[in-house]
């Protein structure tokens, strides 16, 4: 029987999963995404995950025929490598040792948010043609897929959605060098910092908020959100998740929006239940349905999957 292999290089865990024809997973491996010292120690890292993996599945790594990569960072299709956002390693080559190990030439690679996209097709009880998959945790990004086609781009980098610019002022810094993007606002990372320049604009009021402590986090703001510092915060969060939603309404023309990520995922009432309550207000087209994704923290790697078994494109009907 013939086997599939999915591959998620995040910036905090490498996930592989080995499955059958149908996609039940019969092995798989996790562990820390590895952290160098260079790309080729991390490349060997994740050739080491799929053995074990495959190992777990009772098959050869040469059993598997396809296989999807979906990886966090700016990708080189050329090359068929990717250089990670949140391991400084520089490049790290993949479907070229990939490829060998598992003696296939069907190595589909993607950013971590076409993944997830793939992995919502794939999944959804209706096979929607227009949809997006949209991640807020340490960084933000979609997946788009436009009249059934997934969005990649002449270089598969397509979806940087968080780099889209919410704020012409250009008040906060985002993490690429440039002014005003909504990940620099709404971002896990970048939340701390956001509501530090909130507080001094509000002359430093009275709050619950560890908001001068080095380990103040974005998870300090939901928890507290009961706090009138706190909830003045979550509510200007608010307002550039709302903006965002509408640029990629307005771009993309999604039926559906399926949300992830670590900030969405954990505060659904006060990340994504703003979106779906002023999207009406900010957008001249259809308003799509707006949803957690059902697949959790397992997304890319399940869309990594998908895309070994659909030939790349998240289909279910591929190939039938």
């Amino acid at each position: 029987m013939a086997n599939y292999a999915g591959v998620d290089l995040g910036g905090t865990n490498l996930r592989v999963v080995v499955a059958d024809a149908d996609g039940n997973i019969d092995g798989s491996d996790r562990r820390e995404a590895p952290r160098g010292p260079n790309g080729l120690a991390v490349t060997e890292a994740i050739l080491e995950s799929l053995r074990e993996a495959t190992a777990a599945a009772g098959v050869d790594p040469t059993a598997v025929e396809a296989v999807g990569i979906a990886a966090a960072g700016r990708l080189d299709l050329t090359e068929g490598l990717v250089e990670p956002t949140n391991i400084p390693v520089g490049e790290v080559p993949l479907r070229g040792p990939v490829s060998n190990l598992l003696d296939t030439d069907e190595v589909y690679l993607h950013k971590d948010v076409a993944a997830g996209v793939i992995g919502e097709r794939y999944h959804a009880e209706r096979n929607p043609d227009d949809m997006v998959y949209l991640t807020i945790s340490s960084g933000i990004g979609a997946g788009v897929a436009v009249d059934g086609n997934i969005l990649g781009g002449w270089d598969g980098n397509a979806g940087e959605a968080g780099h889209m610019t919410v704020d012409p002022t250009g008040r906060m810094d985002c993490g690429c060098g440039k002014e005003g993007h909504w990940e620099a606002y709404c971002a896990g990372s970048n939340i701390p910092e956001y509501a530090r320049l909130l507080w001094d604009d509000e002359g430093r009021p009275e709050t619950a908020l560890p908001i001068e402590d080095e380990g103040f986090t974005a998870v300090d703001v939901f928890e507290n959100d009961d706090d009138a510092f706190a909830s003045h915060v979550i509510d200007r969060l608010a307002d550039w998740n709302a903006l965002g939603m509408a640029d990629i309404v307005h771009a993309y023309a999604p039926l559906v929006v399926s949300v992830g990520g670590a900030v969405a995922l954990n505060n659904e009432a006060e990340v994504v239940d703003p979106m779906r309550e002023r999207l009406d207000e900010l957008v001249m087209t259809n308003v799509p349905e707006i949803r957690l994704t059902s697949l959790g923290d397992d997304v890319v790697v399940e869309g990594a999957l998908a895309s070994a078994l659909t030939g790349g494109t998240g289909d279910a009907d591929y190939g039938r």
